[in-house]
């Protein structure tokens, strides 16, 4: 039998909600690919519930006891201390989800010789060292696609705060003031601003087809380009380097995973090459930005804006810079962790279980790693080596 240890975000300060503002969710099948939703045997839980903190636990308990496992659930996961470092050594599976990850360094690997599984609830494994993962034949996982659509619309949402200036407008209302010249200062419109997306994966080509409607000018840059017909359809323009793209957008979406590639991509040089006054919204990773770099542009004016529910470490410390640097639009990692989105990777984690302690196949579009090497998903978004350097600084954020 096996012990199953889940990493988990806290409950609401009032405590865990005994009722939602809706009584339901829609259903969705399938994916605008084609790719079917989660499929597991049966759900233990209601979907539409908050199910991503400690006492929702993913809906897996029942699950997994009746089966004889062992499920250790907790929010305890950074410092030497913590549950999660206590509970590690004899884990089978690890679960944690990208909003508050339990970084999985090469060194607590080391400690887990028990460990088989590193399990994602959502997308984006890169709180794992996935060259360690690679060299101790682990399996890596993730939910490809379950909450895609969750980040996309959360993008276009960001777009339009920072340029509409809608955050300080709302303070002004909240602070009892009706300043209008104050709100319209440095409040535009998106028509005709040229808007480009880092990546056109799943989450960056659901932006461009959200924003093409807004008739602006859309670019992208990826190492996969997109087919000839679905450019054509979108009247997109493709840039072979980021530099190009940035050079020519009014706004810069980021929407590429975090591997060593892409870790510190929008560095002083980057951000100096885009236009004065543009907008750049990472909903992807915060270690794709040079932290410092983004904050010392927002106070020189370099950028007009910047936003993302994206951090590094996370939780990030009480003094990141990111959360006192003007112009900002900064939200916790919330974007792919909404109710709907929730009730689809809590699912898909179910799925991939189930496949696990059966023998049987997990699905090769949630495979990062798998027999020593990048496998699926992984194999097309990313490199070998490491992106965790440095998260042992998240143990801050608890210490004030």
């Amino acid at each position: 039998m096996a012990k199953v240890l889940c990493v988990l975000y806290d409950d609401p300060v009032d405590g865990y909600p005994p009722a939602y503002a809706r009584d339901e969710i829609p259903r969705i099948e399938r994916y605008y690919d084609g790719q079917t939703t989660p499929t597991p045997e049966r759900i233990d839980f209601t979907p539409g519930e908050l199910l991503g903190s400690v006492s929702g636990e993913l809906g897996l308990r029942s699950f997994l006891e009746q089966r004889g496992h062992t499920l250790v659930v907790t929010s305890d996961k950074d410092g030497a201390n913590s549950v999660f470092e206590r509970e590690l050594p004899d884990a089978e599976v690890v679960i944690s989800q990208p909003f508050w990850p339990a970084y999985l360094t090469a060194e607590r690997i080391a400690k887990a010789p028990e460990l088989r599984l590193a399990l994602t609830a959502g997308i984006g494994s890169d709180h794992v060292d996935l060259q360690a993962a690679m060299e101790h034949g682990l399996t890596v996982a993730e939910v490809t696609y379950c909450n895609s659509i969750s980040v996309a619309e959360h993008v276009v949402m960001m777009i339009l705060a920072l340029v509409r200036n809608y955050l300080p407008s709302h303070q002004w209302v909240l602070d009892g003031g009706w300043n209008i010249a104050d709100c319209a200062s440095r409040s535009y419109d998106v028509e005709g601003m040229q808007v480009g997306t880092v990546a056109a994966g799943r989450i960056g080509s659901a932006v461009l087809r959200r924003l093409k409607p807004f008739e602006v000018g859309l670019h992208y840059t990826d190492r996969h380009r997109l087919p000839a017909a679905v450019e054509r359809d979108l009247g997109v323009t493709f840039h072979e380097t980021p530099e190009s793209l940035v050079e020519v957008c009014d706004v810069v979406t980021i929407n590429a995973p975090l591997h060593p590639e892409t870790e510190h991509m929008f560095d002083e040089r980057l951000i100096g090459m885009m236009k004065w006054g543009a907008y750049l919204v990472n909903t992807a990773r915060g270690k794709i930005c040079d932290r410092d770099a983004v904050a010392r542009a927002c106070e020189s004016g370099r950028l007009a804006g910047y936003a993302g529910d994206v951090w590094f470490p996370q939780p990030a410390p009480k003094d990141h810079p990111w959360r006192s640097m003007p112009h900002h639009g900064m939200t916790p990692h919330t974007s792919g962790t909404s109710l709907s989105a929730q009730a689809r990777y809590a699912a898909g984690v179910r799925e991939i279980l189930e496949c696990w302690f059966d023998q049987r196949p997990i699905r090769e579009e949630y495979l990062i790693v798998d027999g020593g090497k990048l496998a699926g998903a992984g194999a097309h978004s990313y490199s070998p080596g490491d992106a965790t350097g440095g998260s042992e600084e998240a143990a801050r954020f608890a210490a004030g």
